[in-house]
């Protein structure tokens, strides 16, 4: 099925970018019920799914809210307030969800499973009013044990992808920007077109403007999600997913760099931060004493360069853009030098 979405000058004008982390919820659940996961992200899917096995009723119901295939309930993407919305504005976002809403979201997954809703779901579905504050912790819990502690990295690249796209159209023009953003996305002069959509999008069912959203997890498709009066959203690949998970090269000769700034054993640990990691991993990587490396670990998350998330009885230490933007730039600089 194709659909044309037909645009006026006021909805080019109105055309915008934005960066949900609600988004790459929903697109990483989805990613995690496919077995075995997208090839891009094998490497993330199994060092969270062990994390999230200890969370089996939390998952339970987010399991069954976002399917391997099918319909994604709009309601767990609001439309986003501004460039850049926070997880919390998001959450209070879905919170405040009218029950109208939820109900026919739920109705369709139903009718697309032979008309029966997944048990899990029915309390959901009977009291929305009281069981969203409930599934917006659900939706917070998974997000601190799989995405927290990557967000840093994959904001880099849902940020790169943005700047790269804005930058085509102000070179290049809008148009052209349009016509590049996925090979089942065409833009034909008055209308973008898009193929392989299971349910037409058209302007008659959509509000003006459009809302472009890069995501780390929902190659190799383009989603969309159409709830008027709020403008359509493109949901897109972002440039350089094939590379998200890929260990940098040149560790040893990074870290030897960073010694001479971080010390030697503060260095060692920001390396091993390539993947999240607790204290007691980072300690048998790196011959450190726990205790010795819970020491150093506090002196770099004090210094802005890691963070801490709980994940279940443990704590995982992720580098943060900081981090990672002064192991990139030590990289660049190592290369320069070879």
């Amino acid at each position: 099925m194709r659909s044309e979405l037909h645009f006026s000058a006021q909805d080019l004008a109105l055309t915008r970018f934005a960066v949900s982390p609600m988004q790459e919820v929903v697109t990483s659940l989805r990613a995690l019920a496919r077995h075995p996961a997208p090839a891009l992200h094998r490497r993330w899917a199994a060092e969270v799914r062990g994390r999230l096995a200890a969370a089996a009723p939390t998952m339970d119901r987010l399991a069954a809210l976002v399917p391997p295939t099918g319909h994604l309930p709009d309601f767990l993407n609001p439309a986003p307030a501004g460039h850049s919305p926070t997880l919390a504005e998001e959450l209070a976002a879905i919170t405040a969800t009218g029950a109208e809403q939820v109900r026919a979201d739920l109705d369709i997954m139903a009718a697309e499973a032979g008309g029966r809703l997944p048990a899990v779901l029915a309390p959901l579905r009977r009291d929305p009013a009281a069981q969203l504050p409930r599934l917006a912790a659900d939706l917070r819990a998974y997000w601190e044990l799989a995405l927290a502690p990557y967000w840093a990295r994959i904001r880099a690249l849902l940020s790169a992808d943005v700047f790269h796209r804005s930058r085509q159209a102000a070179e290049h023009g809008t148009a052209r920007m349009l016509d590049e953003l996925h090979d089942t996305v065409r833009w034909d002069g008055t209308a973008l077109l898009l193929e392989q959509r299971h349910c037409a999008v058209t302007r008659l069912t959509a509000g003006s403007g459009l809302v472009l959203l890069p995501s780390a997890f929902a190659w190799p498709r383009v989603l969309t999600r159409v709830l008027p009066p709020d403008p359509p959203q493109l949901i897109y690949p972002a440039r350089g997913t094939a590379a998200l998970w890929e260990r940098r090269a040149g560790t040893a000769a990074r870290t030897d760099a960073l010694a001479g700034v971080l010390g030697r054993s503060r260095a060692r640990l920001l390396a091993e931060l390539d993947s999240p990691a607790s204290t007691t991993e980072l300690a048998d990587r790196t011959g450190l004493s726990p205790a010795g490396a819970s020491q150093h670990l506090t002196a770099l998350r004090t210094a802005g360069l890691t963070s801490a998330h709980r994940a279940g009885h443990a704590v995982l230490h992720a580098r943060t853009a900081i981090g990672d933007s002064l192991f990139d730039q030590d990289e660049q600089e190592f290369d320069r030098s070879t």
